[in-house]
């Protein structure tokens, strides 16, 4: 459907930008994604998806609002405290934005229903707090062959990376992280910087938008992190791990033979 004049309005800036108009808007519209996780990082990153227009957006959280989660997860509102937050960021982005239909599923994503649910969207945006949910996203992105755009904080520190199992020879999450770490602390230990979220977050939606859009530079096969103390930011490759336990059964000579041929 072409643009109404509501959304020619609401979407200007979008439509403004060479490499979007309304061709790219539209597309927005049509696009689906599923967060995962609407507290800290999914706050930011499901406020300015439905903003930009993304016209289908599930999120996937169990837990219920907390007083102490209002100090970064701007979706929510003292009046929201014992609510499900599925629920209270499903409110908030209907009156943000009346173009997004929200999707909620109040359950908590394993390895048994990751993949019925991730199959159904386009891009999936993991901001999950623990590494259990983090494999099974992943796990379920490369069957799916779906892009995982992939985001964690912690205390003054952020990281973000896309993967993209359906590019030959490109590594998924399990070559970055192939274990669960020593150290798996989380925010409830060693704290967490509130604006950090909305930081890592907004970037998280940015290289989401870029990639339902297809312009720019994807974040692919790298890893940024981003050092809130001293505002620095780095940028370094994923190397792919051939005995990865989720994408290792991918040709090995294919992959050896296009590495060979981008040295050549």
């Amino acid at each position: 459907m072409p643009l109404t004049q509501d959304q020619l309005r609401r979407y200007a800036r979008n439509i403004s930008l060479a490499g979007v108009g309304s061709d790219g808007q539209e597309k927005l519209l049509r696009s689906s994604v599923l967060v995962i996780g609407a507290g800290g990082l999914g706050s930011a990153a499901i406020s300015y998806l439905a903003a930009a227009g993304v016209g289908h957006i599930g999120i996937v959280d169990y837990d219920r609002v907390e007083l102490s989660n209002l100090q970064r997860q701007i979706l929510h509102e003292t009046g929201d405290i014992g609510r499900l937050k599925t629920e209270s960021a499903r409110d908030r982005i209907e009156e943000l934005n009346p173009d997004v239909k929200i999707k909620i599923y109040t359950e908590k994503l394993d390895s048994d229903n990751a993949l019925k649910l991730i199959k159904q969207y386009d891009i999936i945006a993991d901001g999950s707090d623990n590494f259990a949910t983090r494999f099974a996203v992943n796990n379920a992105c490369y069957q799916a062959q779906k892009p995982l755009v992939s985001a964690a904080i912690r205390a003054f520190d952020g990281q973000l990376a896309v993967f993209k199992p359906s590019l030959d020879c490109q590594p998924c999450y399990s070559c970055f992280v192939s274990s669960h770490p020593e150290d798996e602390r989380g925010c409830s230990d060693v704290g967490v910087l509130g604006a950090l979220a909305g930081v890592i977050g907004s970037l998280q939606a940015l290289e989401i938008i870029k990639e339902l859009l297809g312009i720019g530079q994807s974040l692919a096969g790298r890893l940024l992190t981003f050092d809130s103390k001293t505002l620095t930011t780095r940028i370094s490759s994923i190397t792919r791990d051939p005995s990865c336990p989720v994408c290792s059964s991918r040709n090995e000579t294919a992959c050896d033979n296009k590495k060979k041929s981008l040295m050549a």
